[in-house]
């Protein structure tokens, strides 16, 4: 008897992760949804009722700046369901400003979650991983491949994890287990509208930067006018779960594809300063 396949979501209480662990019920899997506060998870479980997979789909407690959080997710996991298959890394956070206005400990946080706690969460599921033969795929984003004026801490948490990625592949797909990289572009969520609180106060703190990070909000409104929905974003996901031969890295977009294949192409910088610097003027 085939037994069906097990997948962990991390940040599932919203956007790309609630969207992606409904779709992975949709398309077989026993999924885990993990939040960090188990109390922001009704608008997932109102999300799988909807969608008809309340049953394929249950949700635990896990932050990835917490080891033991994540080793005991894991092992409530394979305690249940006798596998893992496969992990999306999505959880993640945001953060406006540049480095003189928000400081060094800003960028540890940032780190801390967006990075490291990927890593922590890579390093605790790769035996189950290796035993089924299964997948790591992370949620990155374009911010992992091009630097964004006023996202240095996103953005460079974002550049380690794909830099991490990117070298571990090989790694493991000796040992049964691929490793792919979605790279979203703009997506319309509630991770976008949770920086909103923030921006008065970086906007009176920005000093010198304020003309240019005032045009920096003007320019990213209008990108973000043409957003992808998370659940299109989580399409993508959901496919490279179920691909036979996963790539290592897939955008989520045509926008987002170009935009890679520019930055790939950019040997001396010059492209991608070409295309972000407007957005300052």
């Amino acid at each position: 008897m085939t037994h069906p396949r097990t997948v962990l979501v991390t940040g599932s209480s919203s956007g790309i992760g609630l969207a992606t662990a409904v779709r992975a019920a949709l398309a077989g899997y026993r999924v885990v949804a993990t939040l960090r506060d188990p109390a922001r998870g009704d608008a997932l479980r109102a999300a799988a009722g909807a969608a008809g997979v309340g049953e394929r789909l249950r949700t635990v407690r896990l932050d990835v700046t917490e080891p033991e959080s994540v080793a005991a997710a894991i092992r409530e996991t394979v305690d249940t369901h006798g596998r893992l298959d496969a992990v999306v890394s999505n959880a993640g956070v945001g953060r406006l400003g540049t480095v003189e206005q928000i400081g060094v400990d800003a960028f540890r946080a940032v780190l801390e979650t967006n990075f490291l706690g990927a890593v922590e969460l890579t390093r605790a599921a790769l035996p189950h991983l290796r035993a089924s033969g299964g997948r790591l795929i992370a949620v990155s984003s374009l911010g992992g491949l091009i630097g964004q004026p006023f996202n240095e801490a996103y953005c460079a948490a974002k550049f380690a994890l794909e830099g991490f990625l990117e070298s571990l592949a090989p790694v493991a797909a000796r040992t049964g287990v691929s490793v792919t990289v979605v790279e979203p572009g703009p997506v319309a969520s509630e991770f976008v509208a949770r920086l909103a609180p923030s921006v008065p106060g970086l906007v009176e703190s920005a000093g010198p930067y304020e003309a240019a990070f005032k045009s920096y909000l003007e320019a990213t409104a209008g990108l973000f006018e043409q957003a992808q929905s998370a659940d299109e974003a989580a399409a993508v996901v959901v496919a490279a779960l179920d691909a036979e031969r996963p790539p290592f890295r897939v955008q989520t977009s045509d926008a987002a594809r170009t935009l890679a294949a520019v930055k790939l192409a950019d040997l001396d910088g010059s492209a991608v300063q070409s295309f972000t610097g407007p957005w300052l003027d």
